[in-house]
């Protein structure tokens, strides 16, 4: 089948996108000072922060990328793996979680100087900024993909559209305004989602004509790829969790520690929904359009299906999409006020400088997402990069904070150094050889470094 726009979807969009920026104009009133507008005050509940633990996880990473293109691509099985790494996080996070909010940190930058020095806490920086801002160049790409679906409109028109509106919903209220927007379109996918899988499945014929119009590689446990081609796309997002200054963020936010386990526990029951979902009704879109952009699989289906359930769940993606955007716009705006421009440029900045700063630092940051997506031929590519180098540059040092006594300031530091050097020489002049994703080679030599140097470099820090 072809691919129609339907401009009858875009009133679900308009609704949404009114009662988004209502939200955010709301909320950011309520912004008192730097702190308030980083981490929310502290005040998150277990409802909310479940909501923008789930949003923030779960945008065009899963709608346009993750579970999407790999259905699509590769079939149902790897599909639904690509789940385990998140529940696997999920699960470490919870442990470790209180150690998180003991630091009171805003950033995870901080929380490596705490332990390594100030030279970690800078090469965390350029390392966050680099992955976070391919992060959220994605997620202003996949609106891009919305509105070509319901109006027609060029997919690089439709993501300078994206670009603003993520932009303007994280600068004006920080996370006050983002974990309210993360907690209502959290509650919007799942509802979505559970309609539109049954739905989808019937339009397409039932499951055994689905089955019948896939490629026979598509119905076997690996796809087509090789074993380790297959963990080159699961460790990226494994590694990416664990470490994630976004989640660190937010568990940081949390009322308390009641709060924050309350809250992780919804996360990953949501998450047993959400993943499996999205990969069925990806994976139902290659029977119905064989011929699309992966990343636009799962939000084709809404043309085909009954127009209230096709536009809900245009909403619900959209709102992933741009809940996920400003959180990790925000994020990496927030690396560049407390750990660079407070730290180098103006030590004595007011928390109201801090504050405009924070705000300029996204604008900065999201435009320069808009340049680096038109770089990356599709959006789990960009995905792969943006994930492991985070995943092998920032996480092994960060989880060696809580989990290892014995690490030390050159073995976290050469962690990191050679994790970004590692990935950025494996994807970008030697093009990804044997197919591998970075993560198989960067990732365990990023282990190796912190493990051997921290060992042989004992006598230096103890």
């Amino acid at each position: 089948m072809e691919l129609q726009p339907d401009s009858t979807l875009l009133w679900f969009m308009a609704v949404y996108a009114v009662i988004m920026i209502g939200i955010g104009i709301f909320m950011s009133k309520k912004v008192s000072g730097s702190e308030d507008f980083v981490l929310a005050g502290k005040s998150l509940g277990p409802f909310v922060l479940m909501g923008t633990l789930l949003a923030t996880w779960t945008g065009s990473g899963s709608i346009s990328g993750g579970e999407t293109s790999m259905a699509y691509t590769y079939g149902i099985i790897p599909a639904i793996m690509y789940m385990l790494p998140t529940l696997i996080g999920i699960l470490i996070l919870y442990v470790v979680a209180p150690k998180i909010r003991a630091f009171g940190k805003f950033t995870v930058a901080g929380i490596l100087e705490a332990k390594y020095g100030a030279t970690s806490r800078n090469l965390a920086s350029l390392i966050i900024i680099l992955a976070y801002v391919g992060i959220v160049s994605y997620q202003i790409q996949g609106f891009g993909f919305i509105l070509n679906i319901t109006t027609g409109m060029d997919v690089s028109q439709g993501t300078i559209i994206g670009a603003v509106m993520i932009i303007f919903l994280a600068m004006i209220g920080g996370l006050r305004s983002v974990s309210q927007t993360d907690a209502l379109s959290g509650f919007l996918m799942v509802g979505g989602l559970l309609i539109t899988v049954p739905t989808i499945i019937i339009i397409a014929g039932g499951w055994s004509e689905i089955i019948a119009n896939v490629p026979e590689s598509h119905t076997t446990a690996t796809g087509g790829l090789t074993t380790l081609q297959l963990i080159g796309f699961l460790l990226p997002s494994l590694f990416l969790l664990l470490g994630d200054q976004n989640m660190y963020q937010r568990l940081a936010s949390s009322k308390n520690d009641q709060a924050s386990k309350r809250g992780q526990i919804g996360w990953l029951i949501a998450m047993l929904v959400i993943s499996p979902s999205i990969a069925i009704i990806a994976f139902a879109s290659r029977s119905i359009f064989p011929d699309i952009d992966p990343g636009m699989a799962l939000l084709a289906t809404t043309v085909v299906m009954p127009v209230a359930i096709g536009g809900l769940l245009l909403a619900a993606a959209a709102s992933f999409i741009i809940t996920t955007g400003n959180s990790y716009l925000l994020s990496a705006a927030t690396n560049l006020t407390y750990d660079i421009y407070s730290n180098y440029i103006d030590k004595d900045a007011s928390d109201k400088k801090k504050l405009w700063m924070t705000r300029l630092f996204i604008v900065i940051l999201g435009v320069l997402a808009f340049i680096i997506i038109r770089f990356f031929p599709t959006v789990l590519a960009v995905q792969m990069y943006a994930y492991t180098v985070y995943g092998a540059g920032i996480t092994p040092a960060v989880l060696a904070v809580f989990f290892w006594k014995r690490v030390t300031a050159a073995g976290g530091i050469a962690s990191m150094f050679t994790g970004l050097f590692t990935t950025l020489i494996w994807e970008i002049p030697l093009g990804q050889p044997f197919e591998l994703n970075a993560a198989v080679i960067s990732v365990p030599i990023a282990i190796i470094v912190l493990i051997v140097v921290s060992l042989s470099t004992q006598n230096k820090d103890h």
